[in-house]
C-alpha cells in the first residue's frame, strides 16, 4: 500500500502541482497531503471543522446521512482543485452516485455535512497573514437584455482584456453548465434580470472558470487571525493555504457564526493570488522575499 501511495503521490505532483509553491518542509508536507490528516489536527487544537467521517465501504457513508442528513459533500481523502469531490449531495440518488464515482480518484473517501457559506483561501507565513482571497464558482451578471450564452461571452473577453489568462480560465458552454442551467430552470438562452446573478457551474476552481476577489487582509477578524496563526504554528510551517468556509464572512468572530475549516494546502498556488477578477491586485513582493529567503535541504523532494 505504501508503494502504491507514493507512486499516486508522485503522479499528482508532475501531473497537477506545477506552479505551485514549495517552501516547507518534507515533513510538513507529509502531514498534510489528506483530508483526513487535516481533520485530525483541527480536532486536536479545536479548530471548527465539518462534522464527517473517511471511509472505503459506503456503507459507512450511508450511516453518516441516515444519522446526519443531508446536504453534503463527499471527496477523495487526496486530491486537489476540487478533483472527485462531490457538493451538494441533496439526495440519495446523488448520494450513491458520488460514492462510487469518487472511488476513481483515491481509495479512500471523506464525507461531512456541507455549508452554504462564503469560501476562502487564506494564505499565512511565519506571524502574518500575507493574502486572503474569497472565490467564487463561475457566474455572469444579468442585465436584463441579454442571453447567458452572450453574457458568458462577454466575461470571457472581459477576462481577456484584464490578461487573467491563463491563471483564470474562460468559462465554457459545456454540457455540465447546461445541465447546471437546467437544475435553475435556465438554459444558454434565457436572459436573467438585471443584477441577476448566475452561477454556472458548483466548484470554486479555477478549471471550469472560477474567479477570485482580493479581500482587505485587515478585514480579518482578531479571532479568526489567532485561529489561522494557531494552525500554521501547531504545524511548525513555513506557508499554509487554508480553505475555509464562513456562513457570515471572514471578518465575524467563530462564535458568530458557523464555520468550516475546510482542508490545509503545504504547497498553496500563490499565482492566483495575482489575477483577481475583483478587488485590487495585492502587494505581495515583501512576503515572497521573506519566503524566497528559506533554506530547504529538501524542497522538490518527494
Amino acid at each position: 500500500m505504501k508503494l502504491f501511495n507514493k507512486l499516486i503521490y508522485q503522479w499528482i505532483e508532475q501531473r497537477f502541482m506545477d506552479g505551485c509553491s514549495d517552501y516547507n518542509t518534507l515533513e510538513v508536507r507529509k502531514k498534510t497531503r489528506s483530508k483526513q490528516q487535516a481533520r485530525q489536527l483541527f480536532v486536536e487544537h479545536d479548530i471548527p471543522h465539518a462534522r464527517g467521517t473517511i471511509f472505503t465501504n459506503p456503507l459507512k457513508a450511508y450511516n453518516f446521512v441516515k444519522k446526519h442528513g443531508f446536504p453534503v459533500v463527499i471527496k477523495p481523502n487526496v486530491s486537489g482543485y476540487s478533483r472527485g469531490s462531490h457538493f451538494p449531495i441533496t439526495n440519495f440518488r446523488e448520494f450513491w452516485k458520488a460514492v462510487f464515482l469518487v472511488k476513481i480518484w483515491w481509495p479512500s473517501s471523506i464525507i461531512e455535512e456541507y455549508l452554504e457559506g462564503k469560501n476562502y483561501r487564506v494564505v499565512v507565513i511565519k506571524d502574518e497573514i500575507m493574502s486572503v482571497i474569497r472565490r467564487y464558482p463561475p457566474f455572469v451578471v444579468g442585465d436584463g437584455k441579454t442571453t447567458i450564452a452572450d453574457l458568458i461571452d462577454m466575461e470571457n473577453v472581459q477576462r481577456q482584456k484584464m490578461d487573467l489568462l491563463p491563471v483564470i480560465h474562460t468559462i465554457s458552454k459545456n454540457s455540465h453548465a447546461r445541465r447546471f442551467l437546467r437544475k435553475q430552470q435556465l438554459s444558454l438562452a434565457s436572459v436573467p434580470k438585471q443584477g441577476k446573478k448566475i452561477y454556472l457551474h458548483n466548484k470554486i476552481a479555477l478549471a471550469p472558470g472560477g474567479v477570485v476577489e482580493t479581500i482587505d487582509r485587515d478585514t480579518v477578524s482578531p479571532e479568526n487571525r489567532k485561529l489561522f496563526l494557531k494552525i500554521l504554528d501547531s504545524f511548525n510551517a513555513n506557508i499554509f493555504g487554508i480553505d475555509v468556509i464562513f456562513e457570515k464572512g471572514i471578518e465575524f468572530d467563530p462564535d458568530q457564526q458557523k464555520c468550516i475549516f475546510l482542508e490545509l494546502n503545504s504547497r498553496p498556488y500563490l499565482k492566483m493570488h495575482h489575477f483577481p477578477r475583483y478587488g485590487k491586485k495585492p502587494e505581495l513582493d515583501s512576503y515572497f522575499t521573506k519566503l524566497n529567503s528559506i533554506e530547504l535541504s529538501d524542497a522538490g523532494v518527494f
